[in-house]
């Protein structure tokens, strides 16, 4: 364990010294400032549309830094002969993979907390700001919590969406290179979001077509599962035993994808 945790402290303090940290980071940031001033013509739901893009740049923002993470930590190490090095010293190949992941998370963990903590507060003076834009009285501070409270799930649950992908590439980048590794992870993405609807698509169609939109609803991991954007947009609150589902489907796909990366990495050849 102390060898495992050893390697996550070095993979994060490297991953966050990088300057794409720094530039992600920073372009996250500048939006998240930039959409409390977008004029969305919504009617009065503006905070919602806020909520929904903020959201979306952290997640996007953050599955970037983990997947570059993930590449440049396992791919990278192994390509430039690095890994051997640390591998020959009394660390085996599985401590190896899971420090890594874990530094992933400690990345991508704070990073959500950093955006998270300014997302709260531009929730908070979007609120007044369109009060004031309304002619109205801006609520007290206290008023404007609720707001808070109905992302916080949502940040949770995007922040296990870019773990279940960054397992996968973890898993990936034992064997292929950082440029296939981001194109094969993005490609999950979307087709992780887009299963769902194929399936329901495809039922009393061909058999065919059934057939294969459930085999890739059984591959993929279900990142619908993680979306909550309808109920963000509906001013609905996640309740607790969505939560816990959530992390239970998170850490069990992220258990089968790591079972993946052991038996990936255990005859690479990294001389």
């Amino acid at each position: 364990m102390k060898k495992t945790i050893t390697i996550a402290r070095a993979t994060a303090k490297e991953a966050m010294r990088q300057p794409v940290f720094f530039v992600l980071l920073f372009v996250a940031i500048a939006m998240l400032l930039i959409f409390p001033l977008v004029p969305y013509n919504t009617f009065g739901e503006d905070v919602k549309m806020v909520k929904d893009t903020g959201l979306q740049a952290i997640l996007i923002s953050s599955l970037l830094m983990a997947l570059l993470t993930a590449s440049s930590g396992i791919a990278d190490e192994i390509e430039g002969r690095t890994a051997i090095t640390l591998l020959s010293k009394p660390v085996n190949r599985r401590q190896f993979i899971v420090g890594k992941f874990v530094g992933i998370l400690l990345v991508v963990l704070t990073m959500f907390l950093v955006l998270g903590a300014l997302f709260c507060l531009v929730i908070i003076y979007k609120v007044g700001y369109d009060a004031r834009e309304s002619a109205r009285v801006p609520p007290p501070y206290l008023e404007r919590l609720p707001e808070v409270y109905q992302i916080l799930p949502g940040l949770v649950l995007a922040y296990f969406e870019v773990i279940v992908i960054g397992s996968v590439s973890v898993a990936i980048s034992t064997r292929l290179p950082m440029l296939v590794n981001l194109v094969v992870c993005l490609a999950l993405f979307v087709l992780g979001h887009l299963t769902p609807i194929l399936v329901q698509v495809s039922e009393g169609q061909f058999e065919a077509v059934g057939f294969m939109a459930k085999l890739f609803a059984t591959i993929f991991p279900q990142l619908e599962v993680f979306n909550v954007h309808n109920s963000i947009a509906t001013g609905l609150m996640i309740p607790a035993d969505y939560l816990f589902m959530g992390f239970l489907y998170c850490v069990l796909y992220c258990v089968l994808a790591l079972l993946g990366a052991f038996i990936l990495f255990e005859d690479r050849d990294l001389a």
